[in-house]
């Protein structure tokens, strides 16, 4: 009886001393600096807590997109996930307030607006059981095609890709005239090659490294908003992490993001001057051009705030940008 007792306590000291198992998703190419800088930030959580956590990535879309990845975490098949603004939107969709179109200057404005606006989502998202550990982004996503587009009407003439899972922003783009086809973002290489897709959202970077622009030649020069990121993990996961651990982890996680949106930043003008030596052809959008994308956005106001940000989100986000405009004046 005895024996069997301390055979009992020494399982479960065993089982104690076992790392927490974090398994992170995301989309991020392995050969970006993005993946480099999540790979480090890694290494630094398992140095930081003494082997106590061991940290395993699935880059590339190897989990699916980020529907899936969701859909993996609830199930705990995956403890964690690098998501960009769709994903994020999947678990609450008040993120999209800081993507909302042609209504930013610049990443100063995106990331004033975040800073006033984070602890509400973050409160948003801990209420759903997700605990966001940074914030960055995946830099200004412009129109990338196989065909020149300059205006809503050149848009509306090619098949336009949706992330697939998002009923409310796919039926915004239909109402306003846009052929939007949804598709996981793994193949969105595919559906280019095939014909099935011609038209996509995204940024330089994400061109660059996915050779996207080998099939959709042309760029619409038109910041259309930025996207944003984050880290995240289920709190169930979170929670298993020894509290005294917790700290370091979350400081190296900051500082990743820091780094993340530095060199987003920075690479911006070089990965668009490498693209235009791959034969990328930036399309011109001139005043009037521009005059008929800010009218289509205001013909879609009443489903932009409400469908794809919700109203209270839309207000506050538009509030803090003009107060930060109005600071800027003075």
């Amino acid at each position: 009886m005895i024996r069997s007792a301390l055979g009992f306590l020494c399982l479960a000291l065993a089982l104690g001393a076992q790392p927490v198992p974090l398994k992170i998703a995301t989309l991020v190419p392995q050969n970006s600096s993005w993946f480099r800088i999540l790979k480090e930030m890694g290494d630094t959580w398992e140095r930081a807590s003494g082997g106590r956590v061991k940290v395993t990535f699935y880059p590339g879309g190897r989990m699916g997109d980020d529907g899936d990845v969701i859909r993996k975490m609830r199930l705990g098949q995956l403890q964690g996930a690098v998501l960009a603004s769709p994903g994020l939107a999947e678990i609450d969709r008040s993120v999209y307030a800081l993507s909302i179109p042609l209504a930013f200057d610049g990443p100063g404005e995106v990331y004033g607006v975040l800073d006033r606006m984070r602890p509400g989502l973050e409160r948003a998202f801990a209420a759903k059981g997700f605990v966001i550990l940074n914030w960055a982004d995946g830099g200004w996503v412009r129109f990338f095609s196989r065909h020149p587009v300059a205006s809503p009407q050149d848009l509306r003439r090619q098949k336009l890709f949706q992330w697939q899972g998002d009923a409310h922003t796919l039926e915004i783009w239909k109402s306003a005239g846009f052929n939007a086809v949804p598709a996981p973002a793994p193949e969105l290489t595919t559906g280019l090659q095939t014909g099935l897709l011609d038209a996509f959202l995204t940024s330089p970077q994400v061109v660059l490294l996915m050779r996207y622009h080998e099939k959709a030649p042309h760029m619409t020069d038109l910041r259309w908003a930025m996207i944003l990121a984050a880290t995240v993990v289920r709190r169930e996961a979170w929670d298993r992490i020894p509290a005294d651990v917790r700290p370091a982890l979350l400081k190296a996680a900051q500082e990743a993001a820091e780094r993340l949106r530095r060199d987003m930043a920075a690479s911006e003008a070089s990965d668009l001057e490498a693209l235009k030596r791959a034969g990328l052809k930036v399309v011109p959008v001139d005043a009037a051009a521009r005059g008929q994308w800010e009218a289509m956005l205001r013909g879609a106001h009443d489903r932009i705030r409400g469908d794809y940000v919700p109203a209270p989100a839309y207000d506050e986000a538009l509030a803090a940008r003009d107060a930060l405009r109005k600071e800027r004046r003075r």
